[in-house]
């Protein structure tokens, strides 16, 4: 029974196992370069039909097994090669336009929609025709529309135009136009030929005009240039004849300036050195007069420095001094009081070391009784006896009695049966306290067998 457990628990995680891991590989990851079209039971659309196909670009999606599955559509540009002939213009001329045009599967919502729609499941060499042919279509119609002269000189008019229609109808089947390139144009008549031989004659009859002219100007301008240097080279050199003249003056009064100038620079000079002179000297006596007080200022600060540090130093000592001594009798203060606190220490420590030592006897003492409390009492009432008995006789030696008289007649006793001088002693060692009551004023007691047998003598006497 017990292996059949285990197989059936062996079963049932290996179905458990498998069916997560079939899981995972349900859920489908979409490159960036392609999209990902899941069809079957996908859902509903805005205005409540039925989806044929939900798209997928740049995300994952989970494919749920049976009622869905998945497919990919490729994102890579498809260039296509046109080569339209015999292709009827506007002007009812045919010409040739060989073009090559570059689409690809859009990634816009609908026409995504489209693509899947249409194009799922399509080779590539299929998609490449049927885009052919709408292009196809296309530029024969844009080409009926224009002018062979729009089409030859104005051709970002009549790419716009081509990519507009071209795109449109690209677009129902869910591809959009990358870019159009249209190598060249030709026609059959020669008509553009000849367009272009006529802008070329006309190129080179404007060129030979615009030479003829240069010249025309370049022989005028020659003639104009040469009376134009003899003009200006007779009015040069009158202006030098006059230049040179107003030069020679201009020397003349430049030199009778120039030795005015030099003169009264040297009276300027001599006077300068005499007034310089005089203000030396007043500068030399006032800094002399400087001197003479700033040293008076210096020997006046030196004598009182000489004091006043004295003074300073002589202070500073005794305040010096007088800290040392308070230092010492703290110092002094804190050895006696670490001394006071060692002494107490180490007697606190011995008193400690002899109760510890008391009680580890104790201790041994009521162990080897047997752990019975009162056994041990005893054997210490047995060790102490003689000496309480020796204190009890000490009680009454030192009684100094000189003289004792007892009166006692031979047939007279105190009732008992006792004589009076045995009575007289016995009360005297009655006096003495009792052990009973020495151990009840140490706040301990005696024995039980001990009072009990005290207690049993007692009653015996009474007795008799």
């Amino acid at each position: 029974m017990g292996l059949y457990a285990v197989i059936l628990v062996t079963v049932i995680v290996v179905i458990i196992f498998g069916t997560i891991a079939a899981l995972f590989t349900r859920y489908k990851k979409c490159p960036s370069d392609k999209i990902l079209v899941v069809y079957g039971k996908v859902g509903k659309n805005t205005e409540g039909g039925t989806l044929s196909a939900r798209c997928i670009h740049g995300g994952a999606a989970f494919i749920w097994p049976v009622i869905q599955d998945y497919k990919y559509l490729d994102l890579t540009p498809i260039s296509i090669e046109v080569n339209l002939t015999n292709a009827l213009s506007k002007q009812n001329i045919r010409v040739d336009v060989p073009s090559r045009f570059t689409v690809g599967i859009s990634t816009e919502g609908g026409t995504m929609q489209n693509a899947a729609e249409r194009l799922l499941g399509l080779p590539l060499n299929e998609i490449q025709d049927l885009a052919k042919d709408i292009i196809f279509g296309q530029l024969r119609l844009v080409i009926a529309t224009m002018d062979i002269e729009e089409i030859n000189t104005d051709r970002d008019k009549f790419l716009e135009n081509v990519t507009s229609n071209v795109e449109a109808e690209l677009q129902k089947i869910g591809l959009r136009l990358i870019n159009v390139n249209v190598t060249d144009i030709n026609d059959e008549s020669g008509y553009i030929e000849a367009l272009g031989k006529e802008a070329a004659a006309k190129a080179v009859n404007d060129a030979k005009k615009s030479v003829a002219e240069k010249n025309k100007d370049g022989s005028v301008g020659e003639a104009n240039a040469l009376r134009d240097q003899r003009v200006q080279v007779a009015q040069a050199n009158a202006t030098a004849v006059e230049g040179e003249n107003k030069s020679l003056i201009v020397i003349a009064n430049s030199e009778a300036e120039k030795r005015e100038k030099q003169a009264e620079a040297e009276r300027k000079a001599t006077a300068a050195e005499k007034v310089q002179s005089a203000k030396a000297l007043q500068e030399a006596y006032h800094a002399e007069e400087e001197a003479e007080v700033a040293r008076a200022k210096r020997e006046k600060a030196t004598k009182e420095a000489d004091i006043i540090v004295k003074a300073e130093i002589d202070k500073q000592k005794m305040e010096i001094d007088a800290e040392a001594e308070a230092e010492m009798t703290r110092r002094k203060a804190r050895g006696e009081a670490d001394a006071i606190f060692a002494k107490m220490d180490a007697e606190a420590k011995g008193m400690k070391e002899i109760l510890s030592k008391q009680a580890e006897g104790f201790g041994k003492l009521v162990q080897s009784a047997g752990n019975d409390p009162d056994k041990a009492v005893m054997l210490m009432i047995v060790d102490k006896l003689p000496e309480l008995v020796k204190t009890q006789v000490e009680a009454i030696k030192g009684i100094k009695i000189d003289k004792v008289t007892v009166w006692d007649n031979l047939g007279n006793n105190s009732g008992n049966g006792t004589p009076v001088t045995a009575n007289f002693l016995s009360g005297m060692m009655k006096s003495v306290p009792p052990l009973q009551d020495l151990f009840k004023m140490a706040g301990m007691g005696l024995p039980d067998y001990l009072v009990k047998e005290k207690e049993n003598k007692t009653e015996e006497k009474d007795s008799e």
